[in-house]
């Protein structure tokens, strides 16, 4: 890992594929999205926030209600944790355009840019299996946790967006029907989108030796490819020529077009976030525009910039977060458990503000790194 100081959009652990309409978009836009730096920062504070604490008020009769929507869902349907991830990804390829395009600026070539991209993929891909290693204090090869997930859809992406946009979304077209034409046409005894015997699982039992618990298969890089894809979509958007008016209504009619062909497919294709489906891969992209589309009107056009702060200071570090998540978090909460006798004196919102004391402690690490300008990325 490396730190750079901050100069124009700050690199993340997953940007910059190349494409043909780079150089027009990059060369249209100038300045920075603050919008897209909160965005990324709300993201990352709800990947690492654990829940803010209300798992343990799963059974409460009025909290339980928050508690449903910070806990993923069995097997089908989808609540708000389900979207995080897809918006993790949607935000790494939303990324892409604006780094790539500094890349080029700077001179980088083709066979730079992927030597470049390959060489990011294998990073992401160790650093998965590093913590995979401090976690289970053994390597197990898998491609399961979000940077596996990424060191592959990264790739993919590079790969597709040296197409036009037309083939660029046939493409993407085409991830999504060998998906579920892979799930279709092997079903397992219990059907093609049953929790257990899957095709997935059949194809990880059969490479891997083993199944992962919960339902949750390898080959979801197929499909999350295409949430990655659409984060890059929006980002040459914001990248273009057009006003913001004009950018902040494709967003609106992408985000109903998505919502609606989820639900349109959920009939056909049941929409399971653990194994990725086409269903799951649309609904969550009409949710995450929508949240997007959010973050640009308030920050950008009503101008709310110190709404936005403190969510700023975590998105310009959202590797040195996510590394904090994995391997530190637990002490943090601990420490900070001690100090505070997990808040026990307060009553039922206990855990909730033990999480949010924990998430603060990680902040003020991002604070300090920010007002010293240092940014960490792969």
């Amino acid at each position: 890992m490396s730190t750079v100081a901050h100069a124009g959009v700050v690199d993340t652990p997953h940007q910059e594929p190349q494409s043909p309409q780079t150089a027009e978009a990059g060369a249209a836009f100038s300045g920075r999205y603050v919008s897209l730096d909160a965005y990324r920062g709300l993201i990352m504070v709800l990947l690492v926030s654990v829940g803010f604490g209300f798992g343990a008020l799963k059974d409460h009769p009025v909290f339980g209600v928050i508690a449903s929507q910070l806990e993923h869902v069995p097997w089908q349907g989808a609540v708000l944790w389900d979207l995080v991830m897809p918006a993790f990804v949607f935000m790494v390829g939303m990324a892409m355009p604006f780094a790539f395009a500094r890349r080029i600026e700077r001179g980088a070539t083709f066979n730079q840019n992927l030597l470049h991209v390959i060489s990011r993929s294998v990073k992401l891909l160790a650093l998965s299996h590093l913590f995979t290693i401090i976690h289970q204090g053994k390597f197990q090869f898998a491609l399961l946790n979000v940077l596996s997930q990424l060191a592959l859809t990264y790739f993919l992406c590079f790969l597709i967006v040296q197409l036009s946009l037309r083939w660029q979304v046939v493409t993407a077209a085409l991830l999504l029907a060998g998906h579920w034409a892979l799930f279709a046409v092997f079903p397992g005894p219990l059907g093609p989108f049953s929790q257990t015997g899957n095709i997935g699982q059949v194809i990880d039992q059969a490479v891997l030796g083993r199944t992962y618990p919960g339902g949750y298969v390898s080959i979801n890089f197929i499909s999350t490819a295409v949430s990655n894809l659409f984060g890059v979509w929006a980002g040459y958007l914001m990248m273009s020529r057009r006003p913001i008016g004009q950018k902040m209504k494709i967003l609106a009619i992408a985000a109903i077009t998505t919502l609606a062909a989820g639900l349109a497919l959920t009939p056909f294709n049941p929409m399971v976030k653990r194994i990725w489906t086409a269903s799951f891969t649309l609904y969550s992209t009409g949710w995450v525009l929508l949240m997007l589309l959010a973050f640009v009107w308030l920050i950008e056009v009503q101008g709310r910039r110190r709404f936005a702060f403190p969510l700023v200071v975590v998105g310009m570090n959202s590797i040195f977060v996510y590394v904090v998540f994995q391997l530190f978090r637990g002490s943090i909460n601990r420490t900070v458990g001690v100090l505070t006798g997990r808040f026990e004196f307060i009553g039922t919102l206990a855990p909730v503000l033990q999480s949010c004391a924990t998430l603060l402690v990680i902040w003020y690490f991002c604070y300090w790194l920010y007002q010293r300008k240092i940014f960490f990325k792969l």
